[in-house]
């Protein structure tokens, strides 16, 4: 699992907006295609976005009154300070203190809300709220516990104490006060919920590929044909600066490309971008993006997304199959960036949207620094040959 440091909620920079058959580079959607959308909002709450709300207050308010047991509160303030995160789950099984049993409920809740494999490991993480309470963590000193709230603009935050009273603080802020603070492992929960999109996908009749699958026959007999196959390649990538509360921790952030495959049926390929942590920080991945060999023509689009409480993998595969499969081959490139983004539920944009950033027309000849349709940050691409062995 990657060390986390203070969140940085992204709002992903990066936008590749494609050539033109004549190399002309584009600086907006294509011609015919809808503006990027504009995130939506509505008072209320998707019921994952509840549910695993609701199981982490469970854990952080059971964490809370357990501290009272001087061994398991030394236990979690030595594993807090060792680690940038806690399994607390495994933690308490193997001391024998702490809410182990309430952990365990918890981490089942969250899986089900988000549509996971009930077999997924345990997904309740535990950190120090802020580097800067590390001295005051000390022995004598029993901690309040609170909850990594999904919405980027609230003011306060609620923490409990040992007694299970709730205390409200300021999300901007941190307190001098030593909080630990109860979040998901998004690494954990991205990978699993990958795994339950492309399988869902595949069974609401989308093809999408793993990023080890074997190709295609249809692409196995071009990459023979050239003696590889071409791929649009991240050089490096910047993210923009944001203000984040203190208590939220890293999210994880995949894109979702898609176009017309060989077959000239829709496919979505999910790519999982994990090593993207803080704004103002230039990463150099040299990641591959989009595989060429899995389209018919030269343009494909991308959807950014990011993972977080809302996120349930089964229902967004569902609802993306059922948009994607009304869109058949017309014999040249449409878009599908609208097309996946109105296939979210309106109640995923509450609070703390998933949506990150979209891509128009991305191509295969694409090679420079381009910013995204949200002005979000900037990625440098380049094309980058595969060559066979």
């Amino acid at each position: 699992m990657r060390p986390r440091h203070t969140r940085r909620r992204v709002a992903l920079a990066t936008a590749l907006v494609a050539l033109s058959t004549a190399a002309q580079a584009l600086t907006a959607a294509p011609a015919g295609a809808a503006p990027a959308p504009t995130p939506r909002s509505t008072a209320v709450r998707s019921a994952t976005a509840s549910a695993v709300t609701d199981a982490e207050d469970r854990a952080a308010r059971g964490i809370a009154r357990s501290l009272g047991d001087s061994a398991w509160r030394t236990s979690l303030r030595t594993a807090a300070l060792a680690s940038d995160d806690v399994a607390v789950t495994p933690l308490a099984a193997r001391t024998g203190h702490g809410p182990h049993s309430l952990l365990a409920d918890a981490d089942r809740r969250i899986a089900a809300a988000k549509g996971l494999d009930p077999k997924v490991g345990p997904l309740l993480r535990l950190r120090l709220g802020d580097r800067s309470m590390r001295k005051a963590l000390t022995a004598d000193t029993t901690p309040w516990v609170a909850v990594a709230d999904s919405d980027d603009d609230a003011g306060t935050v609620t923490a409990y104490d040992s007694r299970g009273r709730a205390h409200r603080l300021d999300a901007r802020r941190a307190p001098e006060r030593p909080v630990y603070v109860v979040d998901i492992d998004s690494s954990e929960a991205l990978a699993a919920g990958l795994d339950v999109l492309r399988e869902e996908l595949a069974k609401g009749g989308v093809r999408s590929a793993a990023p080890d699958a074997p190709l295609t026959a249809a692409a196995n007999r071009t990459a023979a044909a050239e003696g590889g196959f071409w791929t649009t390649k991240i050089d490096a990538v910047e993210l923009s600066d944001d203000e984040e509360p203190w208590v939220k921790g890293d999210a994880e952030i995949y894109t979702l490309v898609t176009g017309f495959g060989q077959d000239g049926k829709v496919r979505v390929d999910p790519v999982d971008m994990p090593y993207l942590d803080n704004d103002g920080t230039v990463y150099r991945p040299n990641q591959i993006l989009v595989n060429w060999s899995n389209y018919k023509y030269d343009l494909a689009d991308a959807v950014m997304m990011e993972e977080d409480g809302s996120t349930n993998y089964h229902d967004l595969a569902v609802a993306i199959a059922g948009a994607l499969l009304t869109i058949t081959d017309q014999g040249a490139y449409i878009p599908l960036v609208n097309a996946v983004l109105d296939a979210i539920p309106t109640e995923w944009w509450t609070d703390d949207p998933d949506y990150v950033d979209s891509w128009y027309t991305l191509a295969q000849n694409g090679n420079g620094t381009y910013h995204g349709a949200r002005g979000n940050g900037w990625m440098t691409v380049e094309p980058y040959f595969v060559q066979q062995f």
